[in-house]
Parts: structure tokens; C-alpha cells; sequence
């Protein structure tokens, strides 16, 4: 089968190539997803788990992506909850080779079954971005109705799934950007819109939650404005100031079958909707990891098209 694999890691991009590589196993408790379409997060490069297993021994060459949507194909040994044929969605482990590849084996505990009519390039642009808005909102910011979220990058893959679920939820939204995410943070729905490049950050105001996405001198000067009691939450790193009277969190998203489901259905019923911005075949996955190559939205790798026949 062919996948993108990375060979070197100090050649960085450079060092990804389209390859044949051989089928993948089913261990106990995996499914084989044929691969429709994978996401992935650009700086995954440089990640020690795209090089090494969760024994920390060498893996290379290995195959980058860790979002995708597809259909099962097999099952592992003790395998429940999913079956052959069934559309599916999620996250691929960390420590595994990834989803840039015509079939992948994912722990089936990671992985959702795909509404029919939900098409895979969609699907595939949800699960990290998805988990990660829903987890820093509600379960490490405890965010509830009528409560003010300020989300940095409001208009990025993780900050515009996180307005359109803090809406939902019921909170006002302030969301900041680049003067080009103005547009599109707006028409997300927040209810103002800081402009980082031309305002001060310290007029947004204070918030029960501040999402953030950026990292440094932002993520620093945000702790002031997370009001008592609240708290700031970062996906970026772990805070070095902290909130005076308030929580403070780093996390990395975790797979989550229930909160995909949930996802799921919101995209099913056009509740939330992920920013799509160019959607790419395999051969063309390495150039799209090349910085300045990136469009507004996630790039979605185009693995393989439809099959008649598939199943929800």
C-alpha cells in the first residue's frame, strides 16, 4: 500500500516521501481503517512521538497524520464496538504510524462511528480540533451558560470549533486574531473581536475562561484577565503566569468515542461546522507541511475516494 513516510528527522520536510510500505497489523483491541481522508497538525515533525514508540525505541521510517475518517476493513483480536464495513472517524495513537496512508491500524477505543451523509474531508478535519475545543472549554475551563470565553485564534482550526461550541453553550464570546481573521471570526459568531496586530489585548476585558492557542507574551499576559475564581487554559504550554484567583492549565487532547459521537451529530445537524481550507490527493501531502504553503482552514489529505456500498 502506499503512505507518506518521513525518514530523517533533522531533513524535516524534505524528508517525507510518498512510499510503498506494507499492510498494517491488527493487534488486539485495533481495527484497519481504509484511509478516505487524515488530518494532520503541521508541527508533528517535530514531536518525539513521530519517532519513536511508546518504549521510546527508533520507528522510522514512520507515517505522519493522526485524524482520519474511513471504513473498516478488519478487526483485531477481541475487538468490540465497531465492524467491518462501518464508517468511522478519530484519532490514530501518537506513538504509531499516523494516517497518510491507505490503511492504518487505530485502537477501535479511538475511533466513532461516521454518520451516513457526513463526508469524509469534514470528518476528517474534526477529531482534534474537536476534542481539543470541547475538552479546554468544559472540561478543564468548566465553562457554563452565560459565562464570557475569551478564545485566542478564534478564527484557527481549534479556536473556531471553540466559538462555535461556546455559542452553543450558551457563553459570550470574545474571540482575538490577526486583522485577517476579523471576517471570519465574525461570521463565527463572536460577540467582539480583538485585532492583536492593531489593539491591545487588555480591552478585551475579563473573562470566567481564556482558551488560548498562541502560547508566549499572549499567554502570559492573558493570565490578568481570567476573572476570580476562573481559569486559563492552554494548549500551547504550560502557563509561567498565573491567574491571582483563579486556575491554570496545560493539557494535551485526548481521544474521546463519546465526545466524537456528540461532534458527530452536531456536524450531522449543521451545528458546528470545521474550517476547511484546501483539500489535497496523498502524493501532494509533504509540500502541504511546508510552511507558506497553508491556506485559511485545515488542509485535508484526500486519500481515497468513496466506495459505493459503505455503511453507517
Amino acid at each position: 500500500m502506499q503512505a507518506i513516510t518521513v525518514r530523517d528527522r533533522d531533513a524535516g520536510v524534505a524528508g517525507m516521501s510518498l512510499a510503498d510500505i506494507p499492510y498494517p497489523h491488527a493487534a488486539e483491541n485495533d481495527v484497519i481503517v481504509r484511509v478516505h481522508a487524515a488530518g494532520f497538525t503541521p508541527g508533528e515533525l517535530d514531536w518525539p512521538a513521530t519517532w519513536t514508540d511508546r518504549a521510546g525505541r527508533d520507528r522510522t521510517p514512520s507515517v505522519p497524520g493522526h485524524e482520519l475518517s474511513g471504513v473498516v476493513v478488519e478487526l483485531g483480536y477481541g475487538t468490540t464496538g465497531l465492524s467491518v464495513g462501518q464508517r468511522v472517524f478519530g484519532l490514530a495513537d501518537w506513538t504509531r504510524d499516523g494516517t497518510l496512508a491507505e490503511y492504518t491500524a487505530v485502537e477501535a477505543r479511538n475511533l466513532a462511528p461516521l454518520p451516513a451523509g457526513i463526508d469524509h474531508t469534514l470528518a476528517a478535519a474534526l477529531p482534534i480540533s474537536g476534542l481539543t475545543a470541547w475538552q479546554g472549554l468544559f472540561d478543564h475551563g468548566r465553562l457554563t451558560t452565560g459565562q464570557t470565553v475569551l478564545i485566542h485564534g478564534a478564527a484557527g482550526g481549534v479556536g473556531s470549533i471553540a466559538v462555535q461550541l461556546a455559542r452553543e453553550a450558551g457563553a459570550r464570546v470574545i474571540g482575538t486574531g490577526r486583522t485577517s481573521a476579523r471576517d471570519r471570526a465574525l461570521a463565527l459568531g463572536v460577540d467582539t473581536f480583538i485585532d492583536l496586530e492593531t489593539e491591545k489585548l487588555e480591552e478585551a476585558g475579563e473573562a470566567d475562561v481564556v482558551f488560548d492557542v498562541i502560547g508566549g507574551d499572549i499567554l502570559d499576559r492573558s493570565a490578568a484577565l481570567v476573572r476570580p475564581g476562573g481559569t486559563l487554559v492552554s494548549i500551547a504550554m504550560p502557563p509561567k503566569v498565573r491567574p491571582k484567583d483563579g486556575r491554570a492549565v496545560f493539557f494535551v487532547v485526548e481521544p474521546d468515542r463519546a465526545r466524537l459521537t456528540e461532534l458527530a451529530a452536531r456536524l450531522r445537524d449543521g451545528r458546528l461546522k470545521p474550517l476547511v481550507g484546501a483539500v489535497r490527493p496523498l502524493a501532494e501531502a509533504p509540500s502541504a507541511f511546508a510552511p507558506g504553503t497553508r491556506t485559511p482552514g485545515r488542509t485535508i489529505i484526500r486519500v481515497t475516494e468513496d466506495r459505493t456500498g459503505d455503511r453507517s
